[in-house]
């Protein structure tokens, strides 16, 4: 399938509401880490050991993501494990 559009993104949606606090934490959670980690690979970053904190808070910024905590940082490599 040839994609000759540029990319844009989705119209979003209000969370489902009802759902304990935590939930939505850790659903926003995940959002950042995927999109720090295509942030990651898009500008070459391929390895999870390659991914440091450092590496990872300043692709969140050079994005205009808040800087991740160190559990996000985790999540990020992890994603990136094993999405190979």
């Amino acid at each position: 399938m040839l994609i000759d559009l540029p990319y844009a993104p989705l119209a979003k949606r209000p969370l489902p509401a009802g759902r304990p606090r935590d939930w939505y934490i850790t659903h926003n959670r995940r959002l950042k880490a995927m999109r720090l980690a295509i942030a990651l690979l898009d500008s070459g970053v391929y390895l999870p050991n390659q991914a440091h904190n450092q590496r990872i808070r300043l692709t969140a910024d050079l994005i205009g993501v808040h800087p991740p905590s160190d559990t996000t940082c985790h999540m990020v490599r992890a994603l990136m494990r094993y999405a190979r």
